[in-house]
């Protein structure tokens, strides 16, 4: 008989991460910010490498650009970032595009520019934003879709350094970024205008971080408001500080303008009389599922306000971030939902069932609220009952340039939309350079105006129209044409390869790992949630829905050539505290897909998608 005590389970082995090989960086556009310099991975080795594929139209990843502000600054001497710039639309696939969007939202570090998606293609992305790391060795340790990863890959860079500091294979240092030379323009590409009660306009100066009124004749500056440097403080004209503003509108008497603070999530108040700003609604904070969807307005995270307006006595927003609109009552100081479901789509019907993606552009008159649908590349509008309706436009997938009845017209990517005398729209066609007209009358679009550069918004004076021509920093006056100008149609859908897939059962597998130090949140129920749809909808005989199990067997109709899976992952984490503590910071990691998909006999039986880790399979 042995008297000595068992000797304790040994601690279980940590989960050894996944080493693949990062494929080479190639982007025909070449690199941006790093003073002409090209880059290979070779270059980088000794370095923690975070890839972010993204586009620009996407408001997932201009979160994704903030999010990782901090871990920038904080690592800069381990860590390079790299934006890797892969087009949705065609207007993305423009080499002066990308270099005026990386401008336009503050991003500070290298961006290869890679039109034809090549390197989009040897990482298997299927989604904007997806985050990749390499490790100092040159291999992918880490994938992650969505937003809200940062807190995640910011354990794995700690952990990367010291693994590779032991080693001796990090190699610290400043990084490869080189600020482009600041150009000194009025406006930089300003956003939105509103023409105040005394013939001046007031711009939203939005990669300069204020807004700035001109005087009638749109170009000589009468005040400016705000620091200048990015911020979220209220205070005097100079003092007051913003963060990317966007939308902009005229209180009910007149004495004010409210404020879409895009970036700080926020609804701001500027005093036209004393120039100070304060903050109406928001915490500062992005809003996330789960969080509150009405109360006190300044109580209630907000989630990339675009727009504003004024409709039936409340303030309307554009609330790009999450696909909805909200409004703010003034009289009670509250917010709440008033359509949409947080799913990114074109649904019409009551406002708790529509679906809106990324709406960008308000404008109210006396019985409808019109809205630029930006990733539909869709106008579209609520009645007064609250109920939406679709003007233009089809879908996620279809946009371009072509006039004539409004169910066969096509827009692309529109940001503003501005009511005119006769009941008819003009919408900055924002991609196509274009300002178009939607006349409800007749069911007929065309075209008002061509070869403005990103138009954005516009606001009416007289029998003129001033555009917001966001990508040449200026305002545009146009004499309204009594005949629409005359364009060539084409049409566009996504450029993104499908994935070939076989008929009939098809396994779609959401990978989810939860970081490191993390364990999934089940003390309300289920952690993850799973949504299918597909277009057409004849695409899915089976699996169609929402559950919470993040695998799922689908069924796809052979008779069906080709099409697109829709699918929106959720899953919560929560740190792990062993120590017992009461409240452990919990984290939502979200991605919505749309995966063009071509049934061929041959094609595959699983679609990996993954959410956070790797797909070892």
């Amino acid at each position: 008989m042995n008297d000595a005590a068992p000797a304790p389970a040994p601690a279980p082995a940590p989960r050894r991460r996944a080493r693949v090989r990062a494929p080479e960086l190639v982007g025909k556009g070449g690199w941006l910010n790093t003073g002409d310099k090209q880059y290979t991975l070779a270059d980088l080795r000794g370095r923690i490498v975070v890839l972010d594929f993204w586009t620009f139209c996407c408001i997932n990843c201009l979160h994704v650009l903030d999010e990782l502000r901090e871990l920038e600054e904080k690592h800069r001497d381990t860590v390079v970032v790299i934006g890797v710039h892969s087009p949705k639309f065609v207007h993305e696939a423009e080499h002066e595009a990308v270099v005026d969007a990386v401008e336009r939202y503050g991003v500070e570090h290298p961006v290869l520019d890679d039109p034809e998606l090549a390197t989009w293609k040897q990482y298997a992305v299927r989604a904007w934003p997806t985050l990749v790391v390499i490790d100092p060795e040159g291999y992918v340790v880490a994938q992650h879709a969505g937003e809200g990863h940062v807190h995640a890959i910011e354990r794995l860079v700690e952990q990367l350094e010291a693994e590779h500091g032991a080693k001796g294979t990090l190699r610290r240092g400043d990084g490869p970024y080189v600020p482009p030379e600041p150009e000194p323009t009025v406006l930089r590409f300003p956003g939105k205008a509103l023409l105040l009660p005394g013939g001046t306009f007031l711009v939203s100066d939005t990669t300069r971080h204020q807004l700035v009124e001109l005087a009638e004749d749109a170009e000589t500056v009468v005040r400016r408001f705000g620091s200048g440097v990015r911020g979220f403080a209220d205070g005097g004209a100079g003092k007051a500080s913003f963060s990317e503003p966007q939308g902009l509108a005229l209180s009910e008497d007149g004495t004010a303008v409210i404020v879409a603070d895009t970036v700080n999530h926020a609804l701001r108040r500027l005093d036209l009389a004393t120039g100070a700003v304060s903050t109406l609604a928001g915490t500062g904070r992005q809003w996330w599922q789960g969080a509150a969807t009405s109360g006190p307005a300044r109580e209630v995270d907000l989630s990339s306000p675009w727009d504003v307006a004024v409709f039936g006595g409340r303030v309307w927003i554009a609330m790009a971030g999450v696909h909805q609109l909200w409004t703010y009552d003034p009289a009670t100081r509250t917010v709440a939902v008033a359509a949409g479901t947080t799913n990114e789509g074109l649904v019409d019907g009551p406002g708790a069932e529509a679906w809106f993606a990324q709406p960008s552009g308000l404008a109210a008159t006396a019985d409808r609220l019109w809205l630029a649908d930006s990733e539909t590349s869709a106008l579209r509008w609520v009645d007064l009952d609250g109920h939406v309706h679709t003007a233009v436009g089809t879908g996620l997938f279809d946009f371009g340039h072509r006039d004539g009845a409004a169910g066969q017209a096509l827009l692309q990517h529109p940001l503003g939309v501005t009511a005119l005398p006769d009941g008819s729209v003009a919408v900055a066609d924002t991609y196509n350079h274009a300002l178009r007209r939607y006349d409800p009358a007749t069911g007929e679009v065309s075209t008002l105006a061509t070869d403005l550069r990103e138009p954005s918004d516009a606001v009416l004076v007289g029998e003129d129209i001033v555009v917001v021509e966001s990508a040449r920093h200026r305002l545009t006056r146009l004499r309204l044409p009594e005949e629409a100008v005359r364009v060539e149609s084409v049409a566009h859908r996504t450029r993104r390869a499908a994935t070939e897939v076989a008929p009939g059962p098809l396994l779609l597998d959401v990978i989810f790992q939860a970081p490191a130090g993390q364990k999934l949140d089940t003390r309300y129920g289920p952690s993850t949630r799973l949504l299918v749809s597909s277009t057409p909808p004849e695409l899915l005989l089976k699996g169609e829905g929402a559950d919470t199990e993040l695998s799922r067997e689908l069924e796809l109709n052979p008779a069906v050539a080709q099409g697109v899976l829709h699918v929106s992952a959720m899953a919560a984490s929560c740190d792990d505290d062993s120590a017992g503590g009461e409240y452990p910071a919990c984290h939502v990691h979200q991605q919505d897909w749309g995966v063009p998909v071509l049934l061929a006999e041959g094609g595959a039986h699983r679609l990996p998608l993954v959410l956070a880790g790797m797909d070892e399979q």
